[in-house]
């Protein structure tokens, strides 16, 4: 689905967990905040398999509850074939992924 900026920016409120997932070939990273950009506990470390999908969506879900959110928000950087699967987990469990490509990525592709 294609979306407006505002459109974009408008999906983010006070009641959305935001985190950003830094994916890796064997190991992710998460760290979680709220809509103004303050991180909320501590980041996550996690396997790329399904039994460490299961401990994001868990320490997810707690940040959540702790903090009065009722939506989440992931973003990931699509980093080769490696967010692909967790990806698909995310969206299996009702959670909306957002790519995000780096600015170096970007620039360079841009060129």
């Amino acid at each position: 689905m294609k979306y407006t900026q505002n459109e974009k920016i408008l999906q983010v409120t006070e009641k959305t967990l935001v985190v950003g997932v830094d994916i890796a070939k064997e190991r992710h990273v998460g760290r979680a905040f709220d809509f103004r950009g303050v991180e909320l506990g501590k980041r996550i470390e996690f396997e790329n398999r399904k039994e460490g999908m299961e401990k994001f969506l868990d320490w997810a879900n707690k940040i959540m509850k702790a903090n009065g959110k009722d939506n989440m928000i992931v973003g990931i950087e699509p980093t080769g074939h490696y967010w692909l699967c967790f990806e698909q987990y995310l969206r299996e469990n009702g959670i909306k992924v957002v790519l995000v490509e780096t600015c170096q990525e970007f620039c360079v592709s841009n060129l």
